[in-house]
């Protein structure tokens, strides 16, 4: 009777641990989620998400900044991990809007991240338009609502001092480095 009292206990517990939730990757990139963010997420919940790293907030009148008011969090080491820029300026129940990626532990599943290169883009995902700006190339990706900027250094010579040529996927080298990698919760488009 203890033998099988034991079996059935062994059983109910090998039943628990893999009915058990998997655990949240802090640094993976997913629809609607990085890490352990969310679009839903209050700029008031940060301070218990990220209870174990530092939040840094800059507002609009700090000395040489835009209009926009600035989160930072920083793991407690001093890294730099993501920015984030609330909806609504100042406002505790205001949701993210944008979250610009710059730890290279943050991945989506391709295993794309702020180190990335072009191809890694490319190969991975459908890029939706190119933008040519002043300095950098635009890439927008909508399926995972992210877009890339890559200086226009890393382009042909053509490029560089003009924003009225379109630029095309296969202008844009494979080797190219991301500089910047954003991710927009923008809920109005």
């Amino acid at each position: 009777m203890a033998k099988r009292m034991l079996k059935i206990l062994l059983i109910s517990l090998l039943m628990y641990s893999c009915q058990k939730e998997k655990k949240q990757d802090p640094f993976e990139i997913t629809n609607n989620r990085i890490g352990l963010l969310t679009s839903e997420i209050e700029i008031k919940e940060l301070d218990s998400i990220y209870a174990n790293d530092s939040i840094a907030k800059r507002t609009a009148g700090d000395q040489f900044l835009n209009d926009v008011n600035e989160i930072v969090i920083y793991e407690k080491g001093g890294t730099k991990l993501l920015v984030l820029e609330a909806h609504k300026e100042s406002d505790p129940m205001s949701t993210i809007e944008n979250i610009q990626i710059v730890d290279p532990r943050y991945k989506t599943a391709s295993g794309l991240s702020s180190n990335g290169v072009f191809k890694d883009i490319k190969d991975h995902y459908n890029i939706s338009k190119i933008n040519n700006t002043l300095s950098t190339a635009v890439i927008f990706v909508d399926s995972i609502q992210a877009y890339f900027t890559i200086d226009k250094k890393e382009l042909s010579k053509k490029f560089q001092s003009t924003t009225d040529i379109e630029i095309t996927a296969t202008d844009i080298p494979d080797s190219a480095k991301i500089k910047h990698f954003w991710i927009s919760w923008d809920t109005a488009n």
